[in-house]
Order: structure tokens, then C-alpha cells, then sequence
């Protein structure tokens, strides 16, 4: 569907690696449409029981291609494709696990809140800054952050829009464990085959236990969703995406 988008076996494990570095990962429509494929593939498979999320050295995602937001921005359609992937990933019935180095910015981030596991590299920064443009939290943030690490430092992620070091990711519970940069996929993959080794209807009874009834997660992401889109075409939205744009050129 797309080359920014490779989709590997190893085994039971299937990996999923974005592979855009001239844009540090920055997800371009057919770049959510072939991870959403590869999640939902990968669901129907009974050879796989475990997904891997890469980025490449230094760049895990860059977030959303903003020209794809200023498509819509500027009257422009938006594809179904981020939705596609966000109801991949809320609704996936096997584990995911994922390596994040460096940039993690946007879905770069959220993404996280719906994976099983993550390793981080000491030099990777979570970052979401979609008030910032004018924007609202997505991918079901706005519910699970609160919950996940406490309402005051879901809020200076969401809202006050920190960036949020690996260390402070490990110990609010958005991530599992920080890794060196040259053991980062070592120990995804470890992880990742350990899993893929247990008896499978008991991992996901697990799973399904732990994640409880989903009904309410897939409500918020419609509701984000629904606002996300609406401010997409909002005067805030729009001159916080050209001021962006106009220092990148400058």
C-alpha cells in the first residue's frame, strides 16, 4: 500500500515499521490505512500472536503529516483512514508492543495508551500538542490519560502540552521500560516473541480482562473525533497550522 509503511514476520511476531526518516515519521494517509490493515490482518491470522510497532533511529512518529491537515484546514476533504487505525487499535484483540526512539509527537504518542508494552530509549520526549494547534486530544487520550497517570499529569501532556521525557513516561505508566538505543529493538522483540509463546486463549482472556468493556473508549474516540474534525476547519486551527508552517519555511 505504501513503501513508508514495512510489514515483517518473525514467526508468530508481526512488525509493523514506519519507515518515512526524511520526515521523521510523519504519517501520511496511506501510512494509517496499511497499519490498520496489518492490525486487523493480523487479528484474523492465528499464525500471529503478536504485533511490534517500530519507528526508525531517532524518529518514532513525527505525528500526522500536517498537509494533510491543512487540506481539511483550508475546505479540503479529510480520508477515513486515521479512524480506520484508531478502531484498529482500540478494538485489537491481540498484544501489541511497541519501540519508540527520539521524536514521539501527536499519534507518536497516544498511540501508546493502547499498546501492551513500550520501550523507550532515555533520549525519546512524548509530546502532544494539539491544543497548541488549535486541536483536542485524540485516539482516546482524553479517557485513558486521566486514569493511566492522574488528572494533573494527563493535563500537562494534553493540555498544557509538556513534553514528557522517557523517565517521566516510565513512571506515570505511559510506557514500561526505558532501553539503551542499541537494545531498544532487542528487547521489543523479546518481549514480543515471550508473548507470542503463551498459551493463546489465556493471553487473551488476560488481555480482555485487563482492558475491560471497550464500549466507552470507542465513545470517546467518535467524540474526539467528531470535535477533532471540526476544529480542523476552525480559525484557530487554521492560523496555528500557517504560523507553522511559516516558521518551517523561514
Amino acid at each position: 500500500m505504501t513503501e513508508h509503511v514495512i510489514i515483517e514476520r518473525r514467526g508468530a511476531v508481526q512488525s509493523i515499521r514506519m519507515n518515512r526518516p526524511d520526515k521523521k515519521n510523519a504519517l501520511t494517509r496511506a501510512m494509517y490505512a496499511a497499519m490498520a490493515k496489518a492490525l486487523r490482518d493480523g487479528d484474523t491470522d492465528p499464525d500471529i500472536r503478536c504485533n511490534v510497532l517500530l519507528g526508525v533511529p531517532g524518529a518514532f512518529s513525527a505525528g500526522n503529516d500536517l498537509m494533510d491537515f491543512l487540506t481539511i484546514a483550508q475546505g479540503g476533504e479529510g480520508g477515513t483512514e486515521v479512524a480506520e487505525f484508531l478502531m484498529a487499535l482500540a478494538t485489537a484483540q491481540k498484544p501489541l508492543i511497541a519501540g519508540a526512539d527520539g521524536v514521539a509527537v501527536g499519534i507518536g504518542t497516544t498511540v501508546h495508551f493502547h499498546c501492551d508494552l513500550t520501550f523507550a530509549t532515555p533520549r525519546t520526549v512524548f509530546h502532544t500538542p494539539f491544543v497548541d494547534l488549535g486541536l483536542v486530544p485524540e485516539a482516546g487520550s482524553s479517557l485513558i490519560a486521566p486514569r493511566l497517570m492522574g488528572r494533573q499529569a494527563a493535563f500537562a501532556l494534553l493540555a498544557l502540552c509538556e513534553g514528557m521525557p522517557a523517565d517521566k513516561a516510565e513512571a506515570t505508566g505511559l510506557i514500561h521500560r526505558v532501553v539503551p538505543e542499541d537494545e531498544l529493538e532487542a528487547e521489543v522483540f523479546k518481549a514480543a516473541e515471550a508473548l507470542a509463546a503463551k498459551p493463546p486463549e489465556a493471553l487473551k482472556l488476560a488481555r480482555d480482562l485487563m482492558l475491560g468493556d471497550r464500549h466507552a473508549l470507542i465513545e470517546r474516540i467518535e467524540e474526539e473525533s467528531a470535535h477533532f474534525r471540526a476544529r480542523l476547519r476552525s480559525d484557530e486551527a487554521r492560523n496555528a497550522f500557517m504560523a507553522f508552517m511559516s516558521r518551517k519555511k523561514g
